[in-house]
């Protein structure tokens, strides 16, 4: 029981069914659904949709989208609705017109945005509501007009410059010259009447037709290589999940192209410590996680890519002889040497979670990358562009190289815990880089200190990244200092890191108990 002294918010508990999401619109639109007889995977659906309109710069039609569904009975599976490059994107054709980079802010960091024909295949395939139905409450929120919440404006105004910079955004972002603040309306009817082509036209109002027609103009005219071929091939792939155990749960992730590897990776090495008792201080804890971190991350950043194009050895690095050579290599006083880091630092995704009436319980991601994506709208459209293509390396040989076709290394990565074959909590949580120590980090608040949802997303964060062990400002200076001593480079972050949200199913009592991380505005809410 938390302390009520205390300004926290209490979980969520509710004995039918339960939605999470990052905006409480998004989470009404979930609820309301489910109250009107749809599944998991419609309340999902609507509420990715609404997203898109109310978090813009975090997600949306032009973005990417992972998914773990556990349909009650069944074994969960995954589906991975990431896109892939143009065709015409070859290694040869980078380097040919001296490009060794991509940019966040370039037509080449768009791969063909995959979220809606994921959306449209869940819904084809276990979704139980007609498409229109679920795509309602966005289509309205678009063309009436959505308030922005605090933690939206703050994001605004933290990177607003990026939408400003494309004048079919900042029409919609920046109307009055400036960045759009709390509380007030912003409304993106050209993205309403998309929803509505798709609504009536699936996944050909989406990826043929105009609305195609008018993203590939955008990207061709910013000197992009995309065709409307590229757009008719996009398709979803139902993929097998990679699993992994931790203190007697069954821990489900996507496999590559995404990352959730390496949280696994993570937490393979955590649980050979006691971290239930009383043996390691909070700085112990911290120093332990930033050093399985900084091994799981370099295996992800050397091994991993699109699995159709590179062999990633995911039980190699799953085995318990990997986890316990790590170990043998952390030394509790000391911080080991940081990988050399290239990678793109990234953060911006909306996550999601929903168990129905009926035990079915989604895990559900959907992300932009960059905040606002590359910045590039489609005019006539309304739709902001995704800059995951900006993973890919200009490097032959190496596993993220871009390809025709290909996948790049995601980060967007949808988790559901797992005990005796039936799902226990749909759980995620956001922040580009983060998202795989995110995952570990809840899972052993919760597992190892025994804390709930809402407990557990509230609990301050550290992450070990290019060489610096960032934390929260709320994490005492005692802790900091001592973690300093042991070698780290500390950095206070400017920005929470990232947010999450989970629903645990505690069958002895037959009820459902969310959290929503307080870094966002969302909630829990079921009944």
């Amino acid at each position: 029981m938390r302390d009520f002294h205390l300004p926290n918010r209490s979980a969520s508990v509710a004995g039918s069914a339960m939605a999470a999401t990052s905006h409480p619109l998004a989470t009404l639109a979930a609820v309301e659904t489910l109250r009107g007889g749809g599944n998991a995977v419609d309340a999902a659906v609507a509420a990715a949709a609404v997203l898109a309109v109310a978090e813009p710069h975090m997600t949306g039609l032009g973005g990417d989208c992972f998914a773990i569904y556990a349909p009650k009975g069944k074994a969960p599976i995954a589906l991975n609705g990431s896109g892939r490059a143009p065709m015409r994107a070859t290694l040869d054709w980078y380097i040919a017109h001296n490009i060794h980079v991509i940019e966040a802010e370039s037509p080449h960091a768009v791969t063909v945005p995959g979220a809606v024909d994921a959306w449209l295949t869940l819904n084809a395939d276990h979704g139980t509501r007609d498409m229109a139905a679920l795509l309602a409450p966005a289509i309205t929120l678009a063309e009436e007009g959505c308030v922005v919440t605090p933690r939206v404006a703050y994001d605004f105004a933290w990177d607003g410059t990026r939408a400003m910079r494309d004048p079919a955004a900042a029409r919609i972002y920046a109307p009055q010259g400036r960045i759009l603040g709390a509380g007030e309306r912003m409304r993106n009817p050209a993205l309403a009447e998309t929803l509505r082509h798709i609504a009536r036209d699936g996944r050909k109002g989406f990826y043929e037709g105009p609305v195609a027609a008018d993203i590939i103009a955008r990207l061709n005219q910013a000197g992009g290589l995309h065709t409307l071929e590229d757009f008719a091939l996009q398709r979803a792939e139902y993929v097998p999940p990679i699993t992994a155990p931790y203190r007697g749960f069954d821990v489900y992730e996507c496999p590559p192209n995404g990352q959730g590897v390496a949280a696994l990776m993570i937490l393979r090495v955590l649980e050979g410590y006691a971290l239930a008792g009383e043996r390691f201080g909070p700085a112990d804890r911290i120093h332990l996680l930033a050093e399985a971190t900084k091994a799981a991350y370099y295996a992800r950043d050397a091994l991993i890519g699109d699995p159709r194009a590179v062999a990633v050895p995911v039980a190699q690095l799953l085995s318990d002889a990997r986890a316990q050579r790590v170990r043998d290599a952390i030394r509790l006083d000391r911080a080991g040497d940081p990988p050399f880091w290239d990678e793109a630092e990234h953060k911006d995704t909306v996550y999601l979670c929903v168990v129905d009436r009926d035990g079915n319980a989604i895990s559900f991601i959907n992300s932009l990358f960059d905040e606002f994506g590359c910045g590039i709208m489609a005019p006539e459209t309304g739709v902001m562009l995704h800059s995951r293509g900006k993973m890919f390396r200009i490097e032959p040989g190496h596993p993220n190289a871009i390809a025709p076709g290909k996948r790049p290394l995601h980060t967007i990565i949808p988790a559901l815990l797992m005990k005796d074959g039936r799902p226990v909590m749909p759980f995620g949580v956001m922040g580009g880089n983060y998202q795989a120590v995110g995952h570990a980090h809840l899972l052993s608040q919760m597992l190892d200190r025994g804390l709930d949802p809402q407990a557990a997303l509230e609990t301050p964060r550290s992450f070990a990244f290019a060489g610096v062990l960032q934390l929260e400002p709320i994490i005492p200076r005692p802790v900091a200092e001592d973690l300093a001593r042991r070698g780290h480079v500390i950095a206070v972050t400017a920005k929470p890191l990232g947010g999450g949200q989970a629903i645990w199913i505690d069958r002895d009592k037959g009820v459902l108990v969310g959290g929503s991380d307080p870094r966002k505005d969302g909630c829990a809410l079921g009944f």
